[in-house]
């Protein structure tokens, strides 16, 4: 692997090169550009929170910019996962033809996407200040390293993901389907504190459940996305019959380093694995 990782650092380079190209192909005869980077997500949370705050009655403020905080860190593991899939089989004639590290194809996607998250994350900030007033805390200088383990996990899975779709091109279907399953296994609509106090089992039984829940790298990080940069909060649900409150609770900080950790692994066994079959790429017809 460390042979592999070298090789890869000379050709840093060509990487570069492919992250600047997916970023011009995407945008490509568009008028706004990046900005439809930012349109989706402000569109979807605006419908959200019309939704969840005058629909089903969640008293939270700003609610908005809870979503946000969890929404474009998710918004990043998707769209990365998506564009990595076909990284490498977009471009397998070219594979079968040049040498050079093959993993630069799926990297590219992925970086592309950072530099997307890193500057919708500078209009979150804008969007903090001018619009709902919040202060900036100082948990937030652990932003760039929830940053940087997330980027691992979406990288290893991203190996993963582009290899398989060379050699079984269901494997794209398969994430976009999963993908729209996790995404309401993950507080980004809603929040941790309503899976830890949901009245599901008795209490012991639902802490677990709560623990399970996050053992879930992208739950917990999408959780500690919002616990370092916003302030807690107490969420208020009006029901049918009740009214529920769900007070804000710690950053669990043994589980957000299993997250990290988990997202060190994933990148090593899917470099490794990806280095294992990128030889036979050009074996494909």
């Amino acid at each position: 692997m460390l042979n592999d990782l070298r090789e890869l650092y000379r050709y840093r380079e060509l990487l570069w090169t492919l992250v600047l190209r997916e970023l011009r192909v995407r945008y490509k005869n568009s008028y706004l550009g990046f900005f439809w980077s930012l349109i989706v997500p402000l569109v979807t949370v605006a419908v959200l929170t019309i939704v969840f705050k005058r629909v089903m009655g969640m008293v939270i403020p700003n609610y908005s910019a809870y979503v946000l905080a969890a929404f474009l860190p998710w918004m990043y593991f998707q769209t990365a996962l998506l564009d990595s899939s076909q990284s490498v089989l977009a471009q397998i004639q070219l594979v079968k033809k040049v040498y050079f590290p093959r993993e630069v194809l799926p990297l590219a996607a992925v970086l592309a996407n950072l530099i997307h998250f890193a500057l919708a994350l500078v209009v979150f900030f804008v969007y903090l200040l001018g619009y709902v007033g919040a202060p900036l805390l100082t948990s937030m200088v652990l932003l760039p390293v929830l940053v940087f383990f997330q980027t691992l996990l979406i990288a290893g899975l991203s190996l993963i993901i582009s290899c398989l779709n060379v050699f079984y091109e269901d494997t794209k279907y398969i994430v976009s389907i999963g993908l729209q399953l996790m995404f309401y296994l993950v507080p980004v609509i809603y929040f941790s504190e309503q899976v830890y106090h949901a009245q599901l089992a008795s209490p012991e039984l639902q802490h677990w459940i709560y623990l399970v829940y996050h053992l879930n790298p992208v739950a917990m990080l999408l959780t500690a996305y919002r616990k370092i940069l916003l302030p807690p909060i107490t969420v208020q649900q009006v029901g049918v019959v009740q009214k529920q409150t769900f007070v804000s609770l710690p950053m669990d900080w043994g589980l957000l380093t299993i997250a990290c950790a988990v997202s060190v692994v994933v990148f090593v066994l899917g470099y490794v694995f990806f280095n294992k079959r990128k030889w036979d790429f050009a074996e494909q017809p």
